[in-house]
């Protein structure tokens, strides 16, 4: 034991909470799939070493400890809640089960990771889409659900209710906590990625840096997608993911000028973008690469590397990029691509070009309420002359965001239109 006082304790708990919180409530939910109640045995167990550790001293190994509590809480909470022959039984099985594993957890000093398990569940096709990442930011990190409502522009009592019915479809659907089958697992990682990349969009949006919750959210996200590359080290979609993430990140030092305002990617100073993020999302990339197995992610973070030439170089490298996106195009047919290789387009071939190219897509029932498409549209009809319909689509793109530091730069943008 180590003796310490009430903030020792709090830091003990805390550190252990950030490391090891999802790898706990993984380990006591993968025999019940009772999500819930895992989550409610562990905030006991945390509750209670608060408590006993300022008084009794921090545990040599304090996951071990705050293991055996919760189990025994979540037998407790069990045997309240059921009754009759067949809760004997399954009592029996969970309190063997939980016990031995507890007991070697405590010799060896570790806790078997099931938290990829726990991804995969959180990511099962019977779990909504739209909830997803935010019952992963939950269970595996443990962010409370008024931080997530919060992140996701949801009101806490909506989001708790949804995180709620997820929860109960883990259970009541019976979705395994294991990793699929070899045939299963490119599609399920695949709905894990997308729903970690959720995370960091949401997050991502805070162009100004002023929402600590937003930002906090990126960070979350890019600690999940580091979670997946260790547990899955041989995937290179996870490693392009985590690529693209940090390629992203690493820009954030230059989106706002000293003034506070919004600046454009295109007109951001590279040298201001952190070149430690950079290298490690290079040499990230490479690893993928030389799996030889390309995705949409591995494109994307090299889109992102295409654009840290011009850290590199002092050049933009505009060719390159429209080859990425022709290629992203391919696979995945999104208009959301399409917009961006019509900026991408307008930077080699000039802006009528990059219009006709954004034309094509203008039926797309999808991008009425979209932002970036009102924003790309207005900006490449200014810079044809169509200065009357590039006023009308920054007036839609202004009304549709929701950052008011780059709503105030499209402003400053249509007020500059003759």
């Amino acid at each position: 034991m180590n003796f310490a006082g009430g903030d020792d304790a709090r830091k003990t708990a805390d550190a252990v909470a950030r490391r090891s919180y999802g790898k706990l409530v993984a380990f006591l939910a993968a025999r019940t799939r009772d999500v819930t109640a895992a989550e409610d045995a562990l905030a006991e167990a945390f509750a209670s070493a608060l408590v006993d550790w300022p008084q009794n001293g921090c545990p040599r190994n304090p996951e071990g400890w705050l293991l055996t509590v919760a189990r025994r809480k979540l037998i407790d909470s069990v045997r309240r809640r059921q009754t009759g022959e067949a809760a004997s039984t399954q009592l029996q099985i969970l309190a063997e089960g939980l016990e031995d594993a507890a007991a070697q957890a405590e010799r060896d000093m570790q806790i078997p990771d099931k938290r990829l398990a726990l991804l995969f569940a959180c990511a099962h096709p019977a779990i909504e889409a739209g909830i997803r990442a935010p019952l992963m930011l939950q269970v595996v990190l443990g962010l409370d659900g008024e931080t997530i409502a919060s992140a996701f522009l949801v009101s806490p009592a909506a989001m708790r209710k949804r995180l709620s019915r997820a929860k109960e479809k883990i259970q009541q659907a019976g979705i395994p906590f294991a990793i699929p089958e070899r045939e299963e697992l490119p599609h399920r990682v695949d709905t894990v990625l997308d729903a970690i990349y959720a995370s960091f969009a949401e997050g991502w949006t805070d162009a100004s840096g002023t929402d600590s919750i937003r930002r906090n959210l990126t960070d979350e996200a890019i600690f999940l997608a580091r979670l997946v590359v260790e547990l899955m080290p041989q995937e290179p979609e996870a490693l392009g993911l985590l690529a693209l993430m940090l390629h992203a990140e690493a820009r954030r030092p230059a989106r706002r000028n000293i003034a506070g305002d919004y600046v454009p990617l295109a007109e951001q100073d590279p040298q201001l973008w952190t070149a430690t993020l950079i290298d490690e999302a290079e040499r990230l990339l490479y690893r993928a690469s030389a799996m030889q197995s390309i995705g949409r992610f591995q494109l994307e973070a090299a889109l992102q590397s295409a654009h840290a030439h011009r850290r590199r170089t002092g050049h933009d490298n505009w060719a390159e990029v429209v080859q990425i996106y022709d290629a992203l195009i391919a696979i995945t047919d999104s208009p959301v691509v399409a917009i961006n290789r019509a900026l991408a387009i307008a930077e080699v071939h000039g802006p009528e070009a990059a219009a006709a190219a954004l034309k094509d897509i203008a039926a797309d029932d999808r991008l009425s309420e979209y932002q970036p498409y009102w924003a790309a549209r207005a900006e490449l009809l200014s810079k044809t002359g169509a200065h009357d319909e590039a006023r009308q689509a920054y007036e839609m793109a202004i009304g549709l965001e929701r950052d008011t530091t780059v709503r105030a730069f499209l402003q400053k943008r249509q007020a500059a239109l003759k």
